[in-house]
């Protein structure tokens, strides 16, 4: 075992053979044998092995293994210090076991420690991509659970801070190659991290990339299998690739796969949804997801049946005026609660549906059927009408402040969501129904704000309510009519569902199907 003076005494050896210090192997062993020694020596050995170590190939392993020895000693300054002269040893062959024992290295609970071995990855990142890669995803298919979890974090934090000459056309294929085999047993979280990752590379951000995540996102889905409403895990997976695949779609990336999927297999089954996440309105989450498809649908096969269907759910929610009695009273029937939310996505998928069977109403349903829909429609116009009435009422002469208060809040997003209804209900009152109108739905950031036209900014927090004139049918509510006590979404924010931790599958079988257990160790 090497005392200080004899750890100095060879170092100097080596440091004076410049050219020739490969001829003095003896000197580099002791050198090597400083790790056996006390933490004065354990330093020196830190930083003098990482020095020479490329003049002794043949010693590489027993150099690489003293590193890892002093990577794990009791002394942080000693881990710390053999940590970031980790690269040093990244040459040639050596690097992806470099970066496969760096990546164990990042389950430290040590923040500076947690730090270096960042650093030191991203400084192998840039000399060797590929092999960087290798090791990555290394433990990510095989590692234990800590290591797995912090790698993928790694790559959805790190990747966007690397330069174009790093991440090649070369190298965005190898992260798509193998995280399509992390992507075959992942869980919620890590299946919403790697959609981080890959839709952030350059050589997906064109049509045929993005379609390829959304193929990506479809297979996660299960979109060939029988949806049960009565799982959680089933609604849940379903709902979460949705949210993943909804900012993917575009007029040249069309959401018919998903759109046709939620009209025959969920709606039918929309009262029957149940899922572990307290307080979410899943039914409302649905309907949300489905309107922002509907705007990208292509063309669909079944685009009638479909189209029916959406209809059959929107009746739902539009109830018929109650009976009046002789007298013009209410008939004794309570005032039907008229589910605002739920009507502005229905309503608005269907119109955007419709716009591809234009006659549907007119020339798929028979006249009772439109008769009835038209009565339901006027009912629900002149509800509106009040409801409007009292929000812009209630808002009147509101700004800045004023605006952010929780009620004040709620009642904007309802003026959006009325106005939205008003403006689709207007549409359909036309002979023949029209489907031009377009409207952003109450949720979504408005695209475009009229000159001196005050408007409510999408976060709710500033700004005046819309100033939109009331459509639908001109006529004054009845006298007995009482404002409904409409339902809309006091959530005001884009529910942002992967928060929420959704998923449930065990780790060794990473939820979603439990597709498989593997065994985990240390593998340096």
């Amino acid at each position: 075992m090497p005392t200080v003076e004899e750890l100095y005494r060879n170092y100097g050896i080596l440091a004076d053979a410049t050219e020739q210090v490969g001829q003095h192997k003896d000197a580099y062993q002791v050198i090597l044998d400083g790790v056996k020694g006390g933490t004065k020596e354990k330093r020196l050995a830190a930083q003098f092995i990482p020095k020479f170590f490329k003049h002794f190939p043949e010693l590489a392993d027993s150099a690489i293994n003293a590193q890892l020895d002093l990577c794990e000693d009791e002394d942080v300054s000693i881990r710390r210090q053999a940590i970031k002269e980790l690269p040093q040893f990244a040459t040639g062959e050596n690097l992806p076991r470099v970066a496969d024992i760096l990546t164990q290295l990042l389950q430290t609970d040590d923040s500076a420690e947690f730090n270096l071995v960042n650093n030191a990855l991203l400084s192998i990142f840039k000399m060797d991509a590929k092999g960087t890669l290798g090791g990555l995803f290394s433990q990510i298919l095989q590692g234990e659970d800590i290591v797995r979890e912090r790698a993928i974090k790694f790559l959805s934090t790190k990747l966007k801070t690397l330069p174009d000459e790093v991440l090649t056309k070369e190298v965005e294929e190898l992260i798509l190659t193998e995280s399509k085999k992390v992507l075959e047993d992942v869980t919620g979280e890590e299946f919403v991290l790697f959609m981080k990752i890959l839709s952030g590379l350059k050589s997906l951000q064109t049509v045929s990339g993005r379609q390829q995540l959304v193929e990506l996102v479809a297979e996660q889905a299960d979109l060939e299998q029988t949806f049960n409403p009565s799982d959680p895990d089933c609604v849940d997976r379903l709902l979460q690739c949705t949210r993943q695949a909804v900012p993917l779609f575009s007029k040249n990336v069309h959401s018919t796969r998903f759109v046709t999927y939620f009209c025959e297999q969920v709606l039918p089954n929309l009262s029957s949804l149940t899922t572990p996440v307290e307080g979410l309105d899943i039914q409302l989450e649905v309907l949300k997801l489905l309107a922002e498809m509907s705007s990208f649908c292509g063309d669909m096969e079944k685009l009638e049946t479909n189209l029916r269907k959406l209809f059959d759910k929107l009746l739902e929610y539009m109830p018929l005026p109650p009976e009046e009695a002789e007298n013009g009273e209410n008939a004794g029937n309570e005032e039907p609660k008229l589910q605002f939310s739920y009507v502005e996505c229905l309503l608005y998928s269907f119109h955007q549906l419709g716009r591809k069977l234009p006659d549907f109403l007119t020339a798929k349903l028979n006249a009772e059927k439109l008769k009835d829909f038209k009565i339901r429609l006027q009912y629900f116009a002149r509800g509106l009408q009040v409801y409007i009435r009292q929000l812009r009422l209630a808002l009147q002469g509101k700004t800045g402040e004023a605006l952010k208060t929780e009620e004040n809040k709620i009642k904007v997003v309802a003026l959006k969501i009325t106005n939205n209804i008003n403006v689709l209900i207007k549409d359909l009152f036309h002979i023949p129904p029209s489907y031009k109108s377009t409207v952003t739905l109450s949720w979504k950031p408005v695209q475009k704000v009229e000159i001196g036209q005050k408007r409510a900014s999408e976060d709710t927090t500033s700004g005046s309510p819309p100033k939109k004139s009331p459509a639908g049918p001109k006529r004054d509510a009845r006298q007995i009519y009482n404002p409904p006590s409409g339902k809309y979404s006091s959530n005001l924010s884009n529910f942002n569902y992967e928060q929420r931790g959704a998923f449930r599958g065990s780790r060794g079988g990473r939820g979603w199907g439990a597709r498989g257990n593997r065994s985990r160790g240390r593998l340096y």
